[in-house]
């Protein structure tokens, strides 16, 4: 009876984890991210609306992690929701693609200023990939430029993780440092007539640190050495795409790529991944071998066409800037006020919130940030957050006064650092 009793005490989502130790190598941990959530967040989630997400014991939050990026325009976007429905009430897996395919590209192709033609997938890291192979055809080259730090998938050539990784996987892989152009010469130099791409983020938005937006004579530097090597400059636009600038992030400093890669908010949280590209390149995409299973079902891409006009009919870019804007000005009034510390860094629709003189495992933004989640708001210490066009003024000044609590209740325990 105590054995059962105990057990009836447990949250579903503690009882999940427990489930999910038995089958799932490590359980969550090691899987969706659960490790890199602060201690005491919950991993399992039952439903979203809007702003808001809903754990699996019913508790309710404002959302400033989106689905670590997919949600865009809202959790259960209705414009979204009857055009993905519309077409898996037809089917899903066909004998071939839908029309949605030829539809969404040419919407990409009107939309992203760089492209003039567009290739699908179900994953960041598919279309990451992607771009590097069609890179190395379209060159006949090897060596592949990325800045240190930066994430641009979880496959062998670029995983932050070396478990199961070879030498030979990452053999033609060369580093730099952001931002800083005499680095990024030095690693040109080092591929010498074998230089087949320069990868960028839309930002550097590398984990834990402060994020950089690119300069503008980075940019430039970048673009100029791939135009005199014949190199292509591949933009990551897979964490950042269409949040800041709906015809790709480097137009913030004027600097086209030879090819994208997008993921994350294409579909508003449906699976659906893509390539951009320009005309150089695409013989090179034509002619390279890339497939899923899965890749060309209809329902994602009649639920990314739909994402991308709503996107455009309001200006999501604009109206995501303003909501982060109200969130970082009220959150450095709150803080100044209480006594701390804030770096606010990164745009303002994917912002990173850390407190100045914080340790080396962010203790601090760690438990603000288990204050925010009792009194209804999920934001992350180490990671950038998202926000999404349902991030309306009254949503932010209600997560407001949330955040007013947990720098309250931070300061009530002497933590304040200014």
């Amino acid at each position: 009876m105590a054995v059962a009793e105990t057990q009836s005490n447990i949250s579903r989502d503690q009882k999940l984890r427990q489930r999910a130790q038995r089958v799932i190598p490590g359980g969550m941990w090691g899987h969706q991210r659960a490790a890199a959530v602060p201690a005491g967040f919950p991993q399992f989630f039952d439903s979203g609306q809007g702003a808001t997400v809903r754990d699996v014991d019913g508790n309710e939050y404002i959302d400033f992690m989106c689905a670590w990026g997919p949600i865009i325009l809202g959790h259960q976007h209705p414009v979204v929701e009857a055009a993905a429905q519309a077409q898996a009430a037809l089917g899903l897996c066909l004998d071939g693609p839908t029309e949605h395919v030829v539809d969404l590209a040419e919407l990409v192709v009107e939309m992203i200023d760089h492209a003039q033609w567009a290739l699908f997938q179900k994953n960041g890291s598919d279309a990451m990939t992607g771009c590097v192979t069609i890179a190395r055809a379209g060159t006949g080259r090897r060596k592949v430029l990325v800045a240190h730090g930066a994430y641009h998938g979880a496959v062998p050539w670029c995983s932050p993780s070396l478990v199961g990784v070879t030498a030979e996987d990452r053999a033609h892989i060369l580093h730099f440092d952001w931002n800083d152009t005499d680095s990024l010469e030095t690693a040109i130099a080092q591929a010498g007539a074998d230089l087949a791409a320069i990868v960028v983020s839309a930002f550097r938005h590398d984990l834990g640190v402060a994020m950089e937006m690119p300069t503008p004579a980075f940019a430039q530097a970048a673009r100029a050495a791939c135009d005199a090597a014949g190199a292509a400059l591949i933009i990551d636009d897979v964490r950042a795409g269409f949040r800041l600038d709906l015809g790709g992030s480097w137009n913030l400093v004027g600097v086209q790529p030879d090819l994208s890669a997008w993921s994350k908010a294409i579909a508003n949280g449906h699976p659906l991944a893509m390539i951009t590209g320009n005309e150089r390149f695409r013989e090179a995409a034509r002619n390279v071998f890339v497939t899923g299973s899965f890749w060309y079902s209809g329902a994602p891409m009649a639920a990314a066409a739909a994402t991308l006009r709503e996107l455009r009919r309001i200006d999501g870019p604009a109206v995501m800037a303003r909501a982060g804007r109200r969130l970082r000005d009220g959150l450095a009034e709150q803080a100044a006020r209480h006594g701390f510390a804030l770096i606010q860094s990164g745009p303002p629709a994917m912002p990173l919130v850390q407190f100045a003189g914080d340790d080396a495992q962010a203790t601090l933004g760690e438990r603000f940030c288990i204050e925010a989640l009792r009194r209804g708001v999920y934001m992350h210490h180490r990671h950038n957050m998202f926000l999404s066009c349902a991030h309306t003024e009254a949503v932010i000044d209600a997560a407001l006064v949330a955040t007013e609590g947990a720098f309250a209740a931070l300061a009530a325990e002497g933590a304040a650092n200014a």
